[in-house]
């Protein structure tokens, strides 16, 4: 059996066992089954994707199936080619850690029923988007993924807050789906070829080229969490089971990032410079204003989604320069820039996910999301409060973890702009460059709030007081995500080099060979611009600790002394005392909120004598939503108010309306070709 037929058989078997839960979702045994069925299938399409990455498939060529289902001229086809196994890897290394995490955290599930069906087929969807090698195939599997996860969305479908978090996002999926349907038959043209094989070879003119460009911002970035298009994320993301949030946000949104890369780098073929303006435009925008949201978030899970959006920011800016660089025959900046972005998908996969579980082990613990009802935890959870602690330290781009790296990498590219010919670029690339430096300078602030306020200090409810550790599975599937965050944060250069297939077949160019540089160093363009060690920084770091933790120790003194917490002089040793996750925020927030969330911030401080407490109140908005998603609402109700008397006509003019649109569409045809 071919690595490419193994794969379609494991997300066959993935959709039998959606099949086997529906049947057997309300049986006590179906967690255990569902989840240990889902773990086996995703690590065996992990293997065989590795195993195909490794095996250097550009000097074998692409693997292709074709299966007599879909469209009876077109069949569906599959196909597997390093940018597929690359990403398959990423999203059955997601899969099998969620399963390892559902089997003990699926235990605390009240409806096991709603999710267990969707989670394999969920699973399912997501590889099958990556192996489809034709349009319809391709959008088939694409909006099967978008309504699994719409399913696991809806799970909690009680709270009204879910169902808002559901209707929206199935809005927002569906009209992602409509711009790459468009984008596709722009694509396919007139002859209608819907093979990706035949879209490769076509010439597309330039007006097509930019149509598409735009369409797939719209419809990946949709799915992505582009700004403005990511409205729906903070809302599904938090509303989903927790192991299912990690999926979502680790690995679904790499999904957009990998149908993005597909079409504008392969299926496009020659790539003008212009477009790496618009996306590095969105890319950085993004950046910035994700992690701003995220800053001012009190709920833990709003918080990991918002900060999922500056992520996506900045792998769709690497994506921008590779497009700038490879436009301008520039091949080893190009390169880098695409191995920037491919990193930071990886990286973004593991501290992400394990962000997600982590804060999902505080909500089995505590049953609580919002971090000023938090608190204390990590002498009640010790272990999650350091694997958190981990995925914090990575996701702030801190070395020697593995975020540092692909940021890096990212900057390093950044540097490269000089030698581009255009002054657009010359002028734009720094710029961002200065706001991707602000959102990574905004990242650590929003990470210390998170981890400090939910597990430092003392807990300010009794639910954080008496929170107890959640089980060995749970622990398990968060400490080796941990530890990948770590390795991959020390040893780049053998993920760089284990990138160079994918590169080579994306942009025709690759880095230079990482691992056989002294010391595992990593030098991305030459060592007299720039070179990093990250195994180096973690033993320095690692000495110095251990170094200063002796001294103390050894020459301190050895009386244990304990005094209360220092509270800025206020008697008072009520928990209210601490910092909440809006005052941590606050000095961040009066400099950008204004601007951004046209923040308006209220005192009611009640006169000398008066028994009245003193209130302070802040009032945000989320401008996007209000200038442009109301706006639409507004009309889509008015539009369908109006046409509502087209239900009530005669049969007469419902074929007459029929056979006018008829003609229409024939004209239309006529025209296009």
């Amino acid at each position: 059996m071919t690595p490419l037929a193994g794969l379609v058989a494991c997300v066959a078997a993935l959709l039998g066992t959606a099949i086997l839960a529906v049947l057997n979702a309300r049986s006590g045994r179906s967690t255990p089954v569902v989840y240990g069925a889902s773990l086996v299938f995703s690590g065996v399409a992990l293997v065989t994707a590795l195993a195909s990455l490794a095996a250097g498939l550009p000097s074998t060529g692409a693997s292709a199936l074709v299966l007599p289902v879909g469209l009876p001229w077109l069949g569906s086809h599959f196909r597997l080619d390093p940018l597929a196994a690359f990403f398959l890897t990423v999203i059955n290394l997601g899969g099998v850690l969620s399963s390892l995490y559902a089997l003990g955290y699926g235990r605390h599930e009240h409806a096991p029923h709603r999710v267990l069906p969707f989670f394999p087929a969920f699973l399912g969807g997501m590889n099958l988007v990556i192996l489809a090698d034709d349009a319809f195939t391709f959008l088939i599997s694409w909006e099967f993924m978008s309504l699994a996860s719409w399913a696991l969305v809806m799970a909690h479908h009680h709270d009204a807050s879910n169902r808002k978090a559901g209707y929206i996002y199935i809005v927002m999926a569906s009209f992602g789906t409509l711009a790459l349907f468009i984008a596709f038959g722009l694509l396919a043209g007139p002859a209608g070829d819907y093979g990706f094989a035949a879209i490769r070879i076509s010439e597309h003119p330039p007006l097509t080229a930019g149509l598409v460009l735009v369409l797939l911002l719209l419809g990946a970035g949709s799915k992505a969490g582009l700004a403005p298009l990511h409205v729906w994320l903070p809302l599904a993301h938090p509303a989903a089971p927790s192991h299912v949030s990690a999926l979502m946000s680790g690995v679904m949104t790499k999904v957009a990032v990998y149908a993005f890369i597909r079409v504008v780098f392969d299926l496009l073929g020659m790539q003008v410079w212009w477009s790496g303006i618009i996306i590095l435009i969105v890319g950085s925008g993004t950046a910035v204003l994700g992690i701003l949201q995220a800053l001012m978030e009190s709920d833990l899970k709003r918080l990991l989604a918002y900060s999922t959006i500056e992520n996506i920011g900045l792998i769709f800016v690497s994506l921008g320069l590779a497009l700038a660089f490879k436009a301008n025959g520039m091949g080893l900046a190009a390169a880098l820039a695409m191995t920037a972005a491919l990193f930071h998908v990886l990286n973004h996969s593991f501290f992400k996910s394990l962000l997600f579980f982590g804060a999902g082990a505080v909500l089995t613990a505590t049953g609580e999301r919002d971090m000023d009802k938090l608190g204390g935890l990590i002498h009640r959870m010790p272990v999650t409060s350091i694997v958190f602690l981990v995925g914090s330290v990575a996701i702030s781009a801190l070395p020697p973890f593995n975020g540092f790296v692909s940021e890096w990498l990212a900057f390093q590219a950044i540097l490269q702009s000089p030698d581009l010919p255009q002054w657009g670029l010359k002028i734009l690339v720094p710029a961002v460059g200065g706001l991707l430096a602000l959102s990574a300078a905004l990242a650590a602030a929003c990470f210390v709030k998170a981890f400090g306020v939910t597990f430092l200090g003392r807990p300010r409810t009794i639910a954080a007081g008496q929170a107890l550790e959640v089980d060995r599975l749970s622990l398990a599937a968060m400490s080796i995500l941990a530890a990948l965050c770590l390795l991959a944060g020390i040893l780049p250069g053998i993920v760089i080099d284990g990138l160079a297939p994918v590169t080579l077949s994306v942009i025709g160019d690759r880095m230079p060979v990482q691992t056989d540089i002294a010391w595992l160093s990593i030098v991305p363009i030459a060592e007299s611009r720039s070179s990093y060690n990250g195994l180096l920084v973690f033993l320095f770091t690692l000495f110095s600790a251990s170094l200063t933790a002796y001294l103390i120790r050894r020459f301190a003194s050895r009386a244990l002394r304990r005094a209360p917490a220092w509270d800025c002089g206020f008697p008072e040793t009520s928990p209210a005392t601490q910092y909440t996750a809006g005052s941590f925020a606050q000095p961040i927030r009066r400099v950008f909120g204004t601007l951004v969330f046209r923040v308006r911030e209220s005192v009611d401080m009640p006169a000398p004598g008066d028994l009245r407490p003193a209130r302070f109140a802040v009032e945000a908005h989320d401008l996007i939503w209000e200038w442009l998603y109301l706006p639409i609402a507004g009309a889509v109700g008015f539009a369908a108010e109006k046409l509502n008397y087209l239900q009530f006509l005669t049969i007469r003019r419902y074929l007459s309306l029929v056979f006018l649109a008829l003609v229409f569409l024939l004209l239309v045809l006529a025209l296009w070709s």
